[in-house]
This record gives C-alpha cells, structure tokens and sequence, in this order.
C-alpha cells in the first residue's frame, strides 16, 4: 500500500492566507474540507498553516509531516432522499508549527504579508479569559492572550497600518464566540497597558466573526481502518469520517463573504448579520442533546449515539428534553422548531455513522454549560419551572466523573476533574454537588443563580448512585 505524501498523491499548492489553531477531527472534515474544495473548483486560492493550540500534540505532529498534511475526509449520509458516500482528498493545509517548539516560524506566519484569515476551533475551554496570562511569554498559555500577542506584533509590523488587519472566524461552541474572543483580547491589551494605537487598530482593521457550525464529525475510523486504507489505495492516518450534512452559519458584517467565498463554491455557508436565534436552535437542540445523553447513556452501557438512539428509554429522555425544556424556551415558531428539532433529531439515526459517545465526552463540563445551562436558566426565569429532564443530565454528568463509573476516565480540565473526584462523598452527596455548583473557577456563569439548581441535581445524583442509571431514569419519568 503506498504511502500519502508530496511524492504519492497529487496536489495543488496554495499561498497560505489562513492560519488555524486547531487540528483536530472537525475543523480537518469541515472547514480544511470546504477550503480544500473551493480552492479546486476555482473559487478561492487559500492554502492553510495549522498552529497546535495547546503544548503537545507531538504523535498527530509526526503523522501530518510525515503525510505532507494530505489527508482523506469520508462523508456518508442522505441526500435528496438518497443514500451518498464521498470521499476527497483534502490539499488545503501546507504545514503544521507547534508554537511552543517552533515560535520563530510561528511569528514568520502570522507576521506574513500575504495573511488574511485566522480560524480557530480551541474547544468550548479554548476561550476564557485567564487572569495574569502572560502576553511576553512565547508563545502565551490562553488562545485569547495569543490573540493578544500574535496582533500586537503584527501592528507594530506594518506601523498600524488597517489593510493588514485580520478578519477572525471562530468555531468554538459557546455564544457570541467570535465578539467574546474580541472581548477578551481588548481585556488583555487595557491590562497589559497596551498602547492606545494599538487598541484602536484592533476594533477599526480587526473582525471578529460569530459563527455557527454544524457537521457530526465521528473521526479516525478505527473499527474498518484497514477496509478504507484498501479502498482509498494509501495508507493514511489522518483520514477522518463525518455525516454528509452540513451548514456553517457566519455572522457580522458583509466584507467576510468576499474574502471567504464558500457559499460560491456549493457549500451550505449561510451569511448574517446576527447568527444568535440561529445559534440558539442548533446549539441547545443538536449539541444540547448530545451533552445531556452521553453521561445517561454511557452509564447505560452504550457506546456510540446509535446505540443510545437503539435503547428505547434514552430515545424518550431526549426527545422529551428536547419537546418539554428545551424549544419552549427558544423564540420563534413552534410548528417551525418542532419541524427544525425533527429534522436534527433525525440525524441521531444516522445508519452510516459510528459516533463514540466516549469522543463525545471531551469537555463535557463547557460543553454542558454553553449547551444545557441556558436551558435550565431560561425555564426558570421565562417560564418559572424547573427543567427536570436536563438538570437530570448534569446529576449524571456529575456521577460520571466522580470516579465511580469502571471504565470511564473524563478527557476535561485536569484540576476540575481532580476537584469533583477528590471532594466525592456518597455520604454527603448533597454536600458535594454544592461545592462544584460554587467552585469559582469550573463555571463561567452562576449557577446558583436557579435556586433550586443544587438540591435538584442532588437528588437525581443520589438517585443515580443509590439505584443505578435505568432505574434513575424509569424514576424521572421522561
């Protein structure tokens, strides 16, 4: 079998003009995807340089070198009411730098004259603001404080000049990620005592794009690995597989169209100029789904979003979540959500698609906040009611990673998940949740702010542990 690089595979050669800070799964079989594709069809000529976000990350480092950066996305699903499966060869990233081990060649990139685009999918953690990060250090800790740097040295560059400003599209799964990310850079600039020039450069030649996107991506098919190696005729380690659907919904002022024409080469990108009741539907009825069904289902003993779909207890927990708690809340139509919420819904059932609810799982304490709090928030202060089916899923959440699921180690925040497992005290399981509810750090938001949050998803822990998962959730009465 050969192997894919420079000397196997053919490829085009593109000028770098985005520099991507993630490397993962979703933004290769989504964004690389449609940039890789506009760029043969003629619509764009973007080639991409992937920045790895965090230190490490040295095994994907080797493959993408030693692959050139050329891998294969698969996509199965339904179009127009028919079965497809398509495979590409994806030639829109030219390199990968490790900024912890390779600055030098990280600043050449960003300081390039030819730069237009930033991209970033940091996860739901990505975008905090850390108190004290240091804006010196090369590179500094948080993707914001980076930001900070990274366009600080490219306004001293170029004199404050607004043509070599950037325009930043973020895909990180919280609100308003893009004006957050502005938000926390302008912080970090007046905290530093950066100069009144420079500030101003950011809010007049910068723009920061709130985004929206949608794919399930499943990633590296390792079950039938060596099937798809045959079939593609390379050894690729980078492969990734996702479902065939997708929308990327992008919102702020008009001038990003222009520079990142997606919509012209077929793609489902949809340009707004406010993404928020979009947003609201998809994140909290897709992703908010998925958040609350993992910790249930994996307590279940399923392994993928098929399997928990296949249990017929999980199917009701979720579409009653999603019915009772979660659309009441979200403004707009119901006959129209009810018809938006089936057609996601519907996705679930995918045949094609081996989703690990384990893959799932990273993150899960910023993914259930941005997902499912608003949920629980929004039927308390708009309705007045407790949102039982998803306070429920955080009772599960909690279980899940105390320690005392076998099998199960959280890939999240090391120090918060020490926190919730060092503190576990199945005497005082009351106790213990309360001290994660007010742990200053793990929350962005209050969660106290629902004053019956804590002592509700107390019970349903001890419900949980006391009873076990099915008999929990024949309890709830979903």
């Amino acid at each position: 079998m050969k192997e894919l690089n420079n000397g196997t595979a053919e490829r085009n050669t593109y000028p770098v003009k985005i520099l991507q800070f993630g490397e993962g799964n979703f933004l290769r079989a989504f964004v690389d995807w449609m940039i890789a594709g506009a760029d043969k069809k003629g619509v764009m000529n973007h080639g991409v340089a992937v920045v790895q976000p965090i230190p490490g990350g040295e095994v994907i480092e080797e493959i993408f070198r030693k692959q050139n950066c050329l891998y294969h996305v698969i996509l199965e699903g339904i179009r127009d009411k028919e079965p497809i499966r398509e495979i590409t060869l994806v030639d829109s990233i030219t390199e990968i730098v490790n900024p912890y081990r390779e600055y030098e060649r990280y600043k050449e990139l960003f300081l390039s004259e030819e730069l237009e685009l930033i991209i970033s999918n940091t996860t739901e953690a990505g975008i905090r603001y850390e108190e004290g990060d240091d804006l010196w250090a090369l590179p500094p800790k948080s993707f914001p404080a980076k930001m900070t740097a990274l366009l600080h040295e490219r306004w001293k560059k170029y004199g404050g000049d607004e043509a070599k400003g950037l325009s930043i599209i973020c895909c990180e799964l919280i609100e308003d990620n893009g004006s957050t990310l502005r938000e926390y850079v302008l912080k970090h600039a007046a905290h530093n005592g950066m100069e009144e020039g420079f500030i101003q450069w950011v809010k007049d030649a910068c723009r920061f794009y709130d985004t929206l996107v949608d794919r399930i991506v499943t990633g590296f098919p390792k079950d039938d690995i060596d099937a798809i190696k045959e079939e593609i005729g390379y050894d690729d380690n980078l492969v990734v597989k996702g479902e065939y659907f997708h929308v990327w919904a992008i919102g702020g002022d008009q001038a990003i169209r222009d520079k990142f024409p997606l919509d012209k080469a077929g793609y489902n990108v949809l340009f707004m100029d406010c993404i928020r009741s979009f947003r609201d539907k998809k994140v909290r009825i897709l992703n908010g789904a998925h958040t609350a069904m993992v910790p249930v289902a994996l307590q279940l003993g399923c392994e993928t979003v098929r399997d928990a779909f296949a249990n017929p207890a999980v199917e009701k927990y979720i579409n009653s979540m999603v019915d009772r708690e979660v659309l009441p809340v979200i403004e707009g139509d119901r006959a129209e959500l009810d018809e938006f919420a089936a057609k996601i819904l519907e996705r679930f059932y995918n045949p094609y698609l081996r989703h690990y609810l384990k893959d799932i799982s990273l993150n899960s304490l910023s993914k259930w906040e941005a997902r499912d709090w608003p949920t629980v928030k929004d039927n308390y202060t708009k309705l007045g009611k407790e949102a039982d089916l998803c306070l429920f899923s955080f009772a599960a959440l909690m279980v899940l990673y105390s320690g005392r699921v076998e099998g199960f180690t959280p890939n999240d925040t090391a120090e918060f998940v020490v926190f919730i497992r060092s503190t576990f005290d199945c005497g005082n399981v009351a106790g213990w949740i309360d001290g994660i509810v007010k742990h200053p750090t793990m929350w962005n938001d209050d969660l106290g702010q629902v004053p019956f949050f804590a002592e509700a998803v107390s019970r349903y822990a001890a419900d949980i542990l006391e009873n076990g998962m099915e008999k929990a959730l024949a309890n709830l009465k979903a």
